[in-house]
This record gives C-alpha cells, structure tokens and sequence, in this order.
C-alpha cells in the first residue's frame, strides 16, 4: 500500500469533517426559531403599542409627530433640514449610486461639514458600490466621516451576506427620516413613468428620535468602533406631537429578527383589514397560511406592488409569483402596478396603526438584512398611508386568479426558479 496515498486520504478526508463541522457550527450560530402564526388576545391593535414594542425588543413612546414624504419632493425637504443642521448629521443608507442627486446630496453634507457639523455617514459596501469616487472625495475633503459597511473583506467573510438596508437621517438628535428612498436619480420626480419611482418615507419628531439614533449608533459603533453621546446627538426632547411610535430594528441571536415578529403578529392581530404597499411580496408558506386564517375571520387583505415591467428587479417579482394562486384561493387581493417602481414598504392595520420603513415582504429583509421600521398609532396618518394605496390603484392590474392560473409554462418555470434562489435576490 502507498503510505503517502493513505496519508493523503486521511488529510482530506480530516478536512472534509472540520468543513462539514465549521458548517455546522456557523448554521447554528446563525440559525433562529421563527415565530408561530398564533397569538391568542382579544383586544383591538390599537390597544396593543406596548406589545408590539416589547416583542420586539423596543418601547412605545408618545409625544411625537409625523409627516409623510412621497416621491421627489422627499430629496427637497431632506435637503433642506439638513441645510439647518446645527450640531450633528448621521445619515446610513443601502443604495448610493453616482448621478445629480449624488452629488446633490454630497454637496449638501459637504457644506455643513465644512460649517462644523459633526457628519457621519454609513453607506452598505455592495449596495453604495457604484457611488462616485467624486461624490466621496467631496464629502471627506470637506471632513464627512464617510463608512462602508461590510467591505469585502477577509475580517468580513463570514457576514458578506449581511446588508445594512436600512435609510434613516437623523438631525441634530431631534428629528429624524425613515423609510425607503435610496439616493439614486430614479427617485426624483412622481411615479410619473418607468425612470421616475414612486416611494414614501416619514420625518418623525419627539421622544422616538432617540430611538431612531439608537439604531444608527448599532451600526456605527459596529462598524467604526465609536461611540458618540452627549446633548448633539442625544438631546433632551420635548413632546413634539401627541403620538405614540415605537422603533422596529433589532436582531437578536437566536431569535427571529424584529422586523419578522412585527409583521407576522400584525397578520395575527388585524380584526378588519391589511394594506400591505411592497415592491418585493414573497411571503413564506406559513404566512400564506396565516393570510388565509386572517381573510376567514374577516380581515381584507390587499397587496400592491409592482409588476415585472414595472420592478427593477424582475427576478423579485416572479419568486413571488410562484405563490400567488394559493394567496388569492386564500381570499388576498394582489394587485400589480406596471408603469414603473414602486417601491414605498407600507403596511396599514385596521385603519389605526401603521408602519413604515425600509423592510421588504421577503425572506431577505426578514432573516438578512438591517432594517429599520417606524410602527406608528394614529388613524390619521394611517387614512394618509391607505389614500397613497389607492392613488395608485386604478391604474394598477388585480389579478384574476383562474386567469392566472392558466399562465404558460415558461411563466412558471421563471417563477419557481426564481422563488428556490429567493433569499440570495
């Protein structure tokens, strides 16, 4: 026998158990419970802001006001509060991409830099990777802390798939923005047509500021190792309003991540209806289930979101394809919009309670991603929210479910393709 084959074999064979072992260890790690689809209570969701704060692992604060930004006309209001900056401006976002409104955005942090604001600025490596070079020289020139996170890196091999998707702005520890709009110049103007994108975010004031800055010091201090404090960034706040808020964007070991249990207790606890606007729908099979049980004691369940002319990504769009049938045979209206991106991530329940944020309907967002999500109680802004729903409505396509049925095979083989790779999309 060949000694230096035998020992060869047993050098690989030795490898091959500590890769198998490693595996196994990184998936246990990694790997949560989810939530069951049951929760026994009785009273109404607008009774339950302390439940749904504490489940997941936040507190609900009142005091607070909001105005909802659709569209373009976000950039103009954001440029303009972060023109008024006294003290300190911390902005992170998933996608940058070089263009007008890149460098609109860099000159208007530039300047408060070069004017002593404190400006720190988290971008996501892969998501902010077609920035301009220009765009950044800008900014650290004129002294911007400029981070991206989870570079590609050795240090970062184990987390490569772990994004920041979170947008959030905060100004001077008393006001802060969240929601989807990315800085990428098909998010200027209205939903007009396909190169304009249609998107909501939300400017918050009051006590659930804090909250918001809580989250964007999650991810700085991770990735930079620094931690700020002290009245420029987390000054005393007066009521500002008369709502009640809380902040969804935590991920604990061991524990399905925040964003998940908000929205799978909110299908749980709806009593009459759930509006759900989302550029990326693909719900898993146990929530399909739940959406059902829902649609049976009575909650209208609509969805609307983009169709594959009208998403960025068309891929996105057939994975949720795939199980459409069995949600519209489970009495969910899905209704898709073709003219171009929408991409607000909104979800009404019971005309009370709202949230609003950057998490899609997906597995990614659910078990990948950062995310970030304001649950706000207030019939007002959720009237608001539903009103954005059904702007978009008529000129959007409810799906007939015999009709799609009947779709063509090639359809189908797209749409389970893309659905087996859903949560690498």
């Amino acid at each position: 026998m060949d000694l230096s084959w035998a020992v060869g074999g047993t050098a690989v064979a030795v490898l091959f158990v500590l890769v198998v072992v490693l595996g196994l260890v990184l998936w246990s790690v990694r790997t949560h419970k989810d939530p069951d689809f049951k929760i026994e209570c009785d009273v109404g969701i607008e009774s339950l802001m302390p439940s749904l704060a504490g489940i997941t692992l936040g507190t609900a604060v009142g005091g607070n006001s909001v105005e909802i930004l659709e569209n373009g006309k976000f950039w103009d209001v954001l440029v303009e509060r972060i023109g008024m900056a006294k003290k300190s401006i911390h902005y992170e976002t998933f996608l940058w991409k070089e263009g007008k409104l890149g460098k609109r955005m860099a000159k208007a942090f530039a300047e408060r830099a070069r004017e002593g604001v404190k400006v720190r600025i988290m971008l996501d490596a892969n998501g902010s990777g077609g920035i301009g070079k220009s765009e950044v020289a800008t900014m650290e020139k004129a002294g911007v802390d400029v981070h991206f996170f989870h570079r590609k890196t050795i240090r970062n091999i184990g987390v490569l798939n772990d994004r920041t998707h979170r947008k959030m702005l905060i100004i001077d520890g008393k006001e802060a923005f969240v929601g989807g709009h990315c800085v990428v110049d098909e998010w200027q103007g209205d939903a007009e047509d396909h190169k304009h994108y249609g998107d909501v975010s939300v400017r918050v004031r009051g006590p659930i500021v804090h909250s918001v800055q809580g989250a964007f010091s999650e991810n700085w201090a991770g990735s930079t190792g620094e931690l700020f404090a002290g009245p420029d960034v987390f000054p005393p706040l007066k009521p500002a309003g008369e709502l009640e808020m809380h902040l969804i964007y935590a991920k604990p070991e061991n524990s399905a991540p925040a964003v998940k249990i908000l929205h799978h207790s909110a299908i749980c606890l709806a009593k009459k209806r759930i509006w759900i606007q989302n550029p990326y729908f693909i719900p898993e099979p146990d929530a399909i289930d739940a959406m059902g049980e829902a649609v049976k004691r009575g909650v209208d369940i609509r969805v609307l979101m983009p169709s594959t002319s009208g998403s960025d990504n068309p891929m996105v769009q057939h994975a949720g394809h795939r199980n459409f049938e069995k949600l519209m045979r489970a009495g969910v209206k899905l209704f898709e919009y073709p003219h171009t991106l929408l991409h607000q991530k909104v979800m009404t329940v019971d005309g009370i309670y709202s949230v609003v944020g950057s998490c899609n309907f997906d597995d990614r967002s659910f078990e990948t991603n950062d995310e970030v999500t304001v649950g706000i109680l207030d019939a007002d802004t959720a009237a608001k929210l539903d009103a954005i729903f059904e702007k978009y409505v008529p000129r959007a396509t409810e799906i007939d479910v015999e009709k799609w049925a009947r779709r063509s095979i090639f359809h189908k083989i797209k749409d389970y393709a893309a659905y087996s790779i859903n949560e690498l999309l």
